[in-house]
């Protein structure tokens, strides 16, 4: 049961936090999600932050079946396989090794036959590390597109609409290559509403949108948009044939929120969970859940207390003209909550990246509670300071209150976690 102290508030979301990411553990779900067998070979590609850990599980669900195959994942993100390459990359921005592992996992395509099954193990970051150009773009072009976007607050569907157009390999295109073999796509879900496209930029699912006009996105990119990637964008794009995909979803952030719902339930305390899918400005998002926390604590509602705020998604930050500090969507959230609620008794809160890492900081996220501010202040910090410059990681890291996890080899999106003691 929960003990109603700081301590014992820290401990409690900080175990729910882990609850959660293990319900997203590759080598806890994996298994119950696979095809039969195949007759011929079984070809395995993939990318993401958890594409090695998932090719471990496949490896331990099927040791009769003679593997072979690459996968892709981020620096630091691998795990020993027996039979599956592993190959790492940089996320967010993509190298050279991004576009040399995805020319490596077309190139493990090749010469298939319909007796053979491809297994496409697809995970959040997938995008970045298998930046493979469209034609008449270079890699440097994509690095350029990819920190404008990163730094243009747009959400993570645009994101995914722009670096389909852009690559030879994501928006359907893997899926292609892999033909005339049965294609079974395994999935972590780190994206709102669970949309396989926006899943590393869908590379083995349809995209009806190859053909639209993106003009919108490039003036929201700004004036250094590299020409080349201005005119894939504007310019009408022939569309492929539509195809259907065998998709399957392993894991996503509602799987994710209700593991968390489950771990409060034990502790006494009721959870209230308001989405999977939530969007928009990091600091507005704070606001927001700090009003809706005062309600808690002063009408009872939407229920009364002990209540657990739950919700997933992922918030933006945009950062506009200046040099900004540090820290990712997780803590910026997490400190405008902070200033919002102005020391507010008995609301406590976490929130993190179940990847471990809130951007590109070295933290999963951070945790907050009523003396947070008062602690700040005690070490001349000026929390509203901050939070404008985007500082959000140094002044938590100055607390002593950043979540450290250390990468967790899986990815469902963030888990804000709001306690109304």
């Amino acid at each position: 049961m929960l003990d109603g102290t700081r301590d014992g508030a820290k401990g409690f979301l900080t175990d729910m936090f882990g609850a959660a990411v293990r319900s997203a553990d590759p080598r806890s779900v994996l298994e119950g999600f696979l095809p039969e067998k195949p007759k011929g070979r079984c070809v395995v590609v993939g990318a993401g932050k958890a594409a090695a850990l998932m090719a471990a599980a496949l490896e331990d669900a099927w040791p009769d079946v003679p593997l072979e195959g690459t996968v892709v994942t981020r620096y630091g993100h691998s795990v020993p396989t027996r039979r599956i390459e592993v190959l790492e990359a940089a996320h967010p921005v993509p190298d050279a090794a991004s576009e040399q592992a995805a020319r490596r996992i077309l190139a493990r395509l090749h010469g298939l036959t319909p007796d053979d099954l491809v297994l496409a193990l697809i995970s959040g970051g997938g995008s970045a590390l298998l930046a493979l150009p469209a034609d008449g773009l270079t890699l440097e072009d994509k690095m350029i597109v990819n920190r404008l976007l990163l730094a243009s607050g747009a959400g993570i569907n645009d994101m995914n609409r722009v670096r389909r157009r852009l690559s030879a390999i994501k928006g359907g295109r893997l899926a292609l290559a892999a033909r005339p073999a049965r294609l079974v796509t395994l999935a972590i879900s780190d994206v709102p509403g669970d949309d396989p496209r926006a899943i590393a930029s869908g590379p083995t699912v349809f995209d009806p949108e190859a053909a639209d006009d993106l003009g919108d996105l490039t003036r929201r990119l700004g004036p250094d948009l590299p020409e080349a990637a201005r005119r894939l964008l504007t310019s009408p794009q022939p569309a492929s044939e539509p195809f259907e995909a065998d998709y399957r979803l392993i894991a996503t952030p509602q799987m994710a929120l209700e593991a968390a719902a489950s771990h409060a339930r034990k502790a006494g305390v009721t959870p209230l969970l308001l989405g999977d899918a939530l969007e928009g400005e990091a600091r507005e998002a704070g606001i927001l859940m700090a009003g809706i926390a005062r309600s808690v604590r002063r009408h009872g509602h939407p229920a009364p207390a002990p209540l657990l705020l739950l919700s997933g998604g992922e918030t933006t930050v945009t950062i506009g003209a200046g040099k900004p500090g540090r820290g990712g969507r997780n803590t910026e959230f997490l400190l405008s909550l902070a200033v919002a609620l102005k020391g507010e008794a008995g609301v406590y809160a976490l929130a993190g990246d179940t990847d471990g890492i809130d951007g590109t900081e070295d933290a999963a996220g951070a945790f907050v509670a009523p003396d947070t501010l008062a602690r700040a202040h005690g070490m001349g910090l000026d929390p509203a300071a901050f939070l404008a410059g985007h500082d959000s990681y140094t002044l938590f890291d100055r607390l002593g209150d950043l979540l450290r996890t250390g990468p967790t080899l899986t990815n469902v999106n963030d888990i804000r976690a709001i306690l109304i003691a």
